[in-house]
């Protein structure tokens, strides 16, 4: 393993069921590597969903394809009901007991039940490797973000060497454990939808909620090369007359949470980027930062016209309550494609990811030092898409970054 490879970090945003576009970008990298190859990036840092599928991989640490095709199977065969009760009875029933949550202050707020999530994971996910791969050097650190609603503040629940230490800055800090279920149920209870969950006397939500610095776990955990794979969707709407409607807001406010601290943290580290290289070589020991490169992919087209095309699929319970938000097949909505966890949804994202990935494979074997290998294997580079993919550099310390 080169010094790159050991110093190179994935980093997965969060976004619902868009995650599942994550899948087929990893895909296409996959296919770039013998099969018997370990984690191209050893240090795995996710939020909500895509801290599930960073905690996939790193049960998988030693076969890259292993781990990736676990993660295509579980996606390509989602239905809602895996995720939260969404047939119309449990749903009713789950809102009614929420109508009596001042009688019981113990039941946490949601407009949905995830403990079918639970489930699943804990059927899924062999947690105990995590360790194992740990110890045999196949992954350096996992990273799951959750925000704290006791102590507002990102908190970076992390896995990994014993030469790595905690970091703590302003409302975020890096704390280590031994990653559990409740770490990624509460990463991914995205505010109101999905009830908060309680780990060592502090409730937790949704890791996107307080992280102001996305990209500063990786950092302190020692990554130099980082892949940054973004759920934000481009928007292809025009004009609307009419007022937005709960529906649309909440989606609006979802679009901002997941993705807007992410690309202002792009920002940032590439305005640091261009200072460093002002500074004479000779000059930059006396300066507390370091280079780190980044490479961003992000979907090509509209994820929320994706999902209004298969809103049918849905539970009838899981439409009534969307309906009720005022979220129906006549008009786009983000909160919908963060919701539709049904498999041909799914599916499609994967190949749009694949598509995505594959249209920029020579920017990516630049970046994984994988110049020399042939094309994907998994079938013929499709037309170049929209640009999807950016590039940047940025300049952190471990302990100091912005």
């Amino acid at each position: 393993m080169s010094q790159q490879t050991q110093n190179r970090a994935l980093q997965l945003s969060g976004g619902g069921s868009r995650a599942a576009y994550q899948v087929g970008v990893l895909k296409a990298i996959a296919s770039f590597y013998p099969r018997n190859h370990g984690l191209p990036f050893p240090i795995l840092c996710g939020t909500s969903a895509g801290a599930i599928n960073a905690t996939t991989l790193g049960c998988h640490a030693g076969s890259f394809h292993k781990g990736v095709r676990k993660l295509e199977w579980i996606w390509r065969n989602f239905h809602s009901q895996q995720v939260y009760r969404a047939d119309l009875w449990p749903a009713s029933r789950h809102l009614l007991r929420q109508l009596w949550h001042r009688k019981n202050p113990e039941l946490p707020p949601s407009l949905l039940d995830n403990r079918p999530l639970r489930g699943l994971l804990q059927k899924v996910l062999p947690l105990e490797k995590l360790q194992r791969h740990i110890d045999s050097g196949h992954l350096r650190a996992l990273t799951v973000a959750a925000s704290s609603y006791t102590h507002p503040c990102c908190v970076n629940f992390y896995q990994g060497q014993p030469n790595l230490a905690p970091w703590q800055r302003f409302r975020r800090r890096g704390q280590t454990t031994e990653i559990s279920l409740d770490h990624l149920m509460a990463s991914s209870a995205i505010p109101l939808v999905f009830p908060s969950v309680a780990i060592d006397g502090e409730h937790y939500g949704d890791g996107a909620i307080h992280q102001l610095s996305p990209l500063s776990a990786p950092i302190h955990l020692g990554a130099e090369h980082i892949f940054i794979i973004n759920l934000e969707s481009p928007s292809d709407a025009g004009p609307d007359p009419q007022p937005p409607n709960s529906g649309r807001i909440s989606g609006h406010l979802l679009d901002a949470v997941f993705s807007d601290a992410l690309n202002s943290d792009l920002e940032r580290v590439a305005r640091i980027n261009a200072s460093l290289a002002l500074i004479p070589p000779e000059r930059r020991v006396m300066q507390p930062l370091r280079t780190v490169e980044t490479m961003t992919i992000k979907p090509s087209e509209n994820l929320d016209a994706i999902a209004l095309k298969h809103y049918r699929r849905l539970p009838r319970g899981a439409r009534m309550l969307l309906k009720a938000m005022g979220v129906d097949d006549k008009r786009e909505s983000s909160l919908l494609s963060y919701l539709m966890f049904e498999s041909e949804y799914c599916q499609e994202l994967i190949e749009l990811g694949y598509r995505d990935a594959a249209a920029r494979q020579q920017q990516l074997k630049i970046f994984f030092e994988l110049e020399k290998l042939k094309a994907p294997q998994a079938g013929p580079v499709p037309p170049a898409q929209p640009d999807g993919v950016s590039q940047a550099a940025a300049t952190h310390p471990p302990a100091a970054d912005g």
